[in-house]
């Protein structure tokens, strides 16, 4: 028979994960993370190890299975696998916090940390990891949220997690501790409000595409035509004159190269005719194994410019890890994507008369270092052509309009999202949406826009110095733990006279 105790322990940890899933896009109750957070914090308390690992693994998978249930329509048997893996991760992370018998102040100290190491690892392995569903989504639209500028998206899932341990702290009636974490955050988001953002160069004017068309649909199920031709009416939306046209990813496929192709004389003539730079996702059929992904500039006087082709690829989408091995054993009827994208190796820049335009095409928006990739090498707006055409539901969409925020936070730049049937977006260099198509719609979004130089001290730090942090308190707390700090104490206590 199960024990009350412990059964009343995995239904807090379920709550507990659920409430950090409700934080996140594309519900977006955001206050709700710490409360997730602070729970977690109440079931690691006083806990035997085996019992922080369990209750922190159920938490996850509470947190990750309908926060990620958008995986289904990519690879179905790969959605309870990855949600189970990613759990495993929290579930490390609940053991690397000292729990029983250890000071609350020093498993508050491991906590944040812990929890930022397992965020990073899964936006890191396997296979570049899966970035979505994080806490820091969450905070986008959120104050938090400009915390990003100065510590990336990694450093707002610290926050999160401190302000969860500060209301664990006001659990205890530990109210000056709490008081007093909860100003350290308050300062931190203020910092990060003024810190260095970048400045303006100039204005010009944009233009975002969506086709429109059916949500829901795979590119094996679609004319390839009918998408190109859906992109030429809805530009033809376009109603005044404009620098910069941006159309979303993979609307233009076809098989060898795209000089190769009708497409590439129409769209040059498209470019000419509205007199404006044209971005257009392309991919390019190589052979029966591969294809390249690509955004190609076309210039207003009709000729082609530079391209920039996709480096993060999506995994069991665009590419098939171990391909031998999975296809052996998924069989011929796995659904796999038959060809691979070949990466690209080039900066992630075009530059072109509408100005040096970074780009993260699709799944690289939630990569913090692709945005950044482009910015460095002189990026002075941030374009973000997608597709998120064949997924089910708006999960995806929504918590990549999150992303696109995070990026435009961190980087100090405007970002353009260009989706075939949504979401596509324009947002500000603070992370505010200021326009967004609806699912399914064909629609143009004119804005004008700043071309944007100078860094954020995100985008020269990075994410990693968040992350050494982490494992330094991880290190401390244990040391801690294990009385050594005691032991050391010992040494210089004055010695008593007989």
């Amino acid at each position: 028979m199960i024990d009350p105790r412990k059964l009343r322990a995995l239904l807090r940890a379920v709550v507990a994960g659920l409430l950090i899933a409700a934080s996140v896009p594309p519900w977006g109750w955001w206050p709700l993370a710490f409360v997730g957070i602070a729970m977690w914090d109440r079931l690691l308390s006083n806990a035997k190890p085996r019992a922080r690992f369990i209750r922190s693994t159920v938490l996850a998978i509470a947190w990750f299975a309908p926060s990620m249930l958008w995986m289904v329509d990519l690879t179905a048997p790969g959605y309870p696998i990855a949600v189970i893996l990613y759990a495993l991760y929290v579930g490390v992370a609940g053991l690397a916090v000292p729990g029983r018998s250890s000071r609350s102040w020093i498993r508050w100290l491991a906590l944040p940390a812990a929890f930022t190491v397992a965020e990073a690892a899964r936006c890191t392995f396997p296979f570049g990891g899966v970035p979505l569903a994080t806490t820091a989504m969450g905070q986008a639209s959120a104050p938090l949220g400009q915390i990003a500028r100065v510590l990336c998206a990694i450093g707002v899932t610290f926050a999160v997690a401190i302000v969860g341990v500060a209301l664990s702290a006001l659990w205890e009636r530990r109210h000056l501790l709490g008081a007093i974490t909860i100003g350290g955050v308050m300062a931190l988001w203020l910092f990060a409000v003024f810190a260095p953002s970048g400045h303006d160069i100039r204005t010009i004017s944009a233009a975002v595409v969506q086709g429109g068309g059916p949500q829901g649909t795979r590119a094996s199920e679609t004319n390839p035509r009918d998408v190109f031709n859906r992109h030429i009416e809805a530009t033809k939306l376009v109603t005044t004159p404009v620098d910069l046209v941006v159309w979303p990813e993979n609307v233009v496929a076809v098989e060898g190269p795209i000089t190769a192709n009708r497409e590439n004389a129409e769209l040059s003539a498209l470019a000419k005719e509205l007199n404006t730079t044209l971005v257009v996702g392309i991919t390019e059929g190589i052979d029966s194994s591969s294809f390249a992904n690509a955004s190609i500039v076309y210039l207003p006087d009709g000729t082609s410019g530079e391209r920039y082709d996709k480096v993060r690829r999506v995994p069991f989408g665009e590419y098939v890890p171990l391909r031998g091995v999975i296809e052996s054993i998924a069989g011929s009827n796995s659904g796999l994507p038959r060809r691979d994208a070949v990466p690209g190796t080039e900066p992630a820049v075009l530059h072109t008369p509408a100005g040096n335009l970074a780009v993260a095409i699709s799944w690289e928006i939630f990569f913090t270092n692709r945005g950044r990739d482009g910015v460095l090498h002189g990026g002075q707006i941030l374009l973000n052509p997608t597709n998120g055409s064949s997924y089910w539901l708006t999960e995806v969409q929504t918590q990549q309009v999150a992303s696109s925020q995070l990026r435009a936070i961190e980087t100090g730049r405007w970002v353009l999202q260009a989706a075939p049937t949504g979401f596509s977006a324009i947002v500000t260099p603070d992370g505010d949406v200021l326009q967004r198509t609806s699912i399914s719609e064909q629609a143009v979004l004119e804005q004008d826009v700043m071309l944007r130089s100078g860094d954020t001290i995100a985008t020269v730090i990075g994410p990693l110095p968040v992350v050494v942090l982490s494992l330094l308190l991880i290190a401390i707390a244990w040391w801690f733990a294990t009385n050594r700090f005691a032991t050391l104490r010992s040494k210089f206590r004055p010695q008593q006279s007989a």
